[in-house]
Formats: C-alpha cells, sequence, structure tokens
C-alpha cells in the first residue's frame, strides 16, 4: 500500500499571503497529500515568502534554513514575492529544491512531482506583464474567520515599494466570480470573511467594475454575519463606501488606512496620490459618520529627504487626527525603486 505524503506550510508576511498558502494547501490535499502542522515530519515543506522590507527577506531567507535544517530530507519549496525578486539569492541556499515566483503559486503541486531527487535548485520564475492572470483564493480551517483574495497587484509604484514589481500590474475577478468565492466560504460555516489584496480599492480596473460595488453584493450574501475592508487607500476609500459602511449591519466599521507621513512634500516624493488634507477629511469623515469606528494607519520613519522637521511634522499631524492606532515601520531600501536613488539618504541609527 503506498504511503500517504506528508506537506507542511510556513507563511510570512501580509494576509494575503495566508489566503495564498491555504490556497496551495487545498490543492495538495486535492492530490492526495496529508497536510500536516510545520513542526511535524514531512515530505514536502513549502515556505511561502515576503519582501516588503529588507528585513522581510532576511526572516523569509532564516525561516527557509531552519526548515532545511529540521527536515533534511524533505523537499523544499519556496514561493512568493521573495523568490519572485531575488530568485539567484535563494538558490544558493544550500537544500533548497524548488524556487516559484509569485505567478507560479498555483503550479506548485504539478512542479514538486517532477522532483525526483533532491540536490538541485529548480527555479520556475514567470516575468510578470499586463496579461499575467488573477488566481483567486481564500483561508480557510485554521481561523475562524476567512481572509477572502479579491485583488492582487498594484499600478501605483510608490517611489518606497518593490511589491509592484513582485505582484504586477492591478487585477481581479468579477464579482460574480467574486461572489461564488464568498458563497464557497460561508458554506462551510465562516461567518466572517476579511476582504485581502495588494490595493483593494483598485478592485474593479481589470473588468469594469467598482470596489462599492463588490461590497453592495457580499452584502447581500445570505449567512455572512461580518465583513472586514482590510488595508485600503485613502484616495479610494470613497464617501459613497463610508456612507455605506456607515449603515451596514454586516461590514465591521474598522479601517486601516496607510498615512506613510505627515507632509505634502514627503507624499509627493513617496509618490503617493494623497495630500494630508485629503487624509484628514478622510478620518473627519469617518468620525463624523461612525464615532465608534476604529481606524488604524501605517508610517514610515526615514523615508530619503526627511528632516527633523518634516519628522516633528508628522508626528504633530497624527496627534491632530483620531486614529486608533499605529503601525510604524523605519524606511526600508529596495532595490529598484526610486527612492534608492534618491539624494539625502538618512542615516540607519537615525531612522
Amino acid at each position: 500500500m503506498k504511503t500517504q505524503k506528508r506537506v507542511a506550510f510556513t507563511t510570512l508576511g501580509c494576509k494575503l499571503n495566508f489566503s495564498e498558502t491555504s490556497d496551495i494547501a487545498n490543492q495538495f490535499e486535492k492530490a492526495g497529500y496529508l497536510r500536516v502542522e510545520d513542526e511535524e515530519p514531512s515530505d514536502i515543506f513549502v515556505i511561502n515568502t515576503c519582501t516588503v522590507t529588507e528585513l522581510a527577506n532576511k526572516k523569509s531567507k532564516q525561516a527557509i534554513r531552519k526548515v532545511i535544517n529540521h527536515n533534511p530530507k524533505a523537499i523544499i519549496v519556496a514561493v512568493g514575492c521573495y523568490t519572485q525578486l531575488k530568485p539567484e539569492e535563494v538558490a544558493r541556499i544550500d537544500g533548497i529544491d524548488l524556487i516559484l515566483g509569485s505567478d507560479n503559486k498555483n503550479a506548485v503541486v504539478e512542479e514538486v512531482e517532477k522532483i525526483t531527487t533532491k540536490g538541485t535548485a529548480n527555479l520556475v520564475i514567470n516575468k510578470l506583464s499586463k496579461e499575467t492572470p488573477f488566481v483567486p483564493s481564500y483561508s480557510f480551517g485554521d481561523r475562524t474567520r476567512s481572509f477572502l483574495k479579491v485583488q492582487d497587484g498594484c499600478d501605483y509604484y510608490c517611489s518606497y515599494c518593490a511589491i509592484p514589481n513582485a505582484r504586477g500590474r492591478s487585477r481581479n475577478n468579477s464579482i460574480e466570480l467574486t461572489v461564488e468565492k464568498a458563497t464557497e466560504i460561508v458554506s462551510k460555516g465562516v461567518k466572517e470573511i476579511i476582504l485581502t489584496g495588494v490595493n483593494i480599492g483598485d478592485f474593479g480596473k481589470s473588468t469594469g467594475e467598482t470596489f462599492f460595488d463588490l461590497i453592495k453584493a457580499l452584502e447581500e450574501l445570505p449567512g455572512l454575519e461580518r465583513l472586514r475592508i482590510s488595508s485600503i487607500e485613502p484616495n479610494l476609500l470613497t464617501d459613497e463606501i463610508l456612507e455605506r459602511v456607515s449603515h451596514s449591519k454586516v461590514v465591521v466599521p474598522h479601517f486601516h488606512i496607510p498615512l506613510q507621513c505627515g507632509t505634502n512634500r514627503l507624499l509627493q516624493l513617496m509618490k503617493r496620490r494623497y495630500t494630508t488634507s485629503l487624509y484628514q477629511k478622510k478620518i473627519e469623515t469617518i468620525k463624523r459618520l461612525m464615532p465608534d469606528a476604529c481606524i488604524a494607519a501605517d508610517v514610515i520613519v526615514g523615508i530619503p529627504g526627511e528632516t527633523e522637521e518634516e519628522f516633528e511634522q508628522t508626528v504633530q499631524f497624527i496627534r491632530s487626527i483620531d486614529v486608533s492606532y499605529l503601525h510604524i515601520f523605519t524606511y526600508s531600501e529596495r532595490e529598484n525603486t526610486l527612492a534608492v536613488k534618491m539624494d539625502q539618504q538618512v542615516p540607519v541609527e537615525i531612522r
């Protein structure tokens, strides 16, 4: 009798990665593999990587090496954003067997089954293009709520960010197909769905629809009790969306709105698509419509060209707006971005 092969997973980075790992795991299970926890012995081990900062790169590399050390006989697979941007760097890790990029995650099972012996790093990396398809996914089985991927990629190309290079252009499924995925989730007994993506407010660009229309459609889904919106750009969080959420019995009034800095000069250098005035008005509108709403903001410290005075201006701006909590990051140099070529790089010890 043939022994059932075991597969384990480690995921780094954003909720989108967790959604995609869950989909990869489902593909393995459909192919007859047994999913086990990451601390258990396994025949195959898949690491879904992150590259949002240099620290994320290091953590991804450390995770790969840790898995190899603990599972020397297993087929070791690395996928995701770090592998998309740094495939040769990953290939130099002794013990890695298969390296797939962002666009190849859907082919993990197929590529694993081509491997007959360990000892060679097999690279399967496609160049991302406008034709790169959207691949839907959602997390299930390890949480009481599900992360539903509704959008992928980003067309914004902010000066400090490498994610468009790792994820490709903005794309999505139609509302009809997205609702079908949400219906699958609810049929499994899940009561809460979190909408995830790289730039979810950009939903609809590839199908001629809007994120507002998607929210309306999902609100009507029988059996869905809670719907959450993950991080959304302030210029894409329309008053129409806010009005809808304020009257909704399903959409949770929790907003994660990236700020990044509190001066217009730096926002322009970052190639952000809003001003401090627009950001402030969004916060005021939320609090007027939903006084008890929870609002999170992202802030980057030490962007090239930032002065002490501008840092203080950002601090004062944050104090002047009614946000609930912050995610604070130090600026991290990313290859092939505009910011890494800018003058007046802020010393690491000051960031």
